[in-house]
């Protein structure tokens, strides 16, 4: 098995390697540190599964793995990330992700996660099954942010974090007069009057990393 590791970090991409090494199964593990890179990495070489960061430098990590899925459709993403489960999974696998996993996951499930989605299969936590389990038999309530389109939840965490809308516009490959358009909707959808206000609920629903 080839496995490309796309991180941010390169602390947490050697240690995910020095983890997925110790497995016989694995043949090669590369690194990516950017969205460029992995694109790079992808042209010139084969690979059986990318284990992919949502959060890189250059690009929103959803926005990297829809283009992946497009140009390699075939071609197996696990993503593992900082940001909250019950938030995140459910639109990374909407993206076209084959699983999704926690960084405070153990060493033994990021392993049982990478041979599921390199055999085809897809992989969620358990946790995560029984919270989308019990919302099937009792839904849960709606929360504001929940009714947000993905880009306008997107530019809601880049508000939330104290981004300027340059900044957001950046990296999410659009033009500011563009966000700001998204910043106005999502505070009206939202009920809520600044970024302040933003940033507190961000907090409270565990919405950043």
């Amino acid at each position: 098995m080839r496995v490309l590791v796309v991180d941010d970090h390169p602390v947490v991409r050697k240690g995910i390697i020095h983890i997925l090494e110790e497995d016989p199964g694995v043949e090669t593990c590369v690194e990516a540190g950017s969205s460029a890179e992995l694109m790079e990495r992808l042209a010139g070489e084969r690979w059986d599964v990318v284990v992919l960061d949502i959060n890189l430098p250059d690009r929103n990590g959803l926005d990297v793995l829809r283009d992946l899925k497009a140009a390699y459709p075939r071609l197996p993403v696990l993503v593992l990330s900082v940001y909250p489960e019950d938030q995140y999974a459910v639109m990374a696998l909407r993206a076209g992700a084959a699983g999704y996993l926690p960084k405070d996951g153990l060493a033994e499930e990021l392993l049982t996660a990478l041979h599921k989605v390199a055999s085809g299969g897809r992989y969620i936590t358990q946790h995560l099954a029984e919270r989308l389990a019990e919302n099937l038999v009792s839904p849960a309530e709606e929360h504001p942010h929940q009714r947000l389109s993905e880009r306008e939840f997107q530019v809601l965490l880049g508000l939330a974090s104290g981004k300027r809308l340059k900044d957001i516009a950046r990296d999410m490959s659009l033009s500011v007069k563009t966000v700001s358009t998204y910043r106005a909707r999502v505070l009206e959808k939202m009920g809520m009057a600044n970024n302040a206000q933003l940033t507190q609920y961000a907090l409270r629903h565990n919405l950043l990393p």
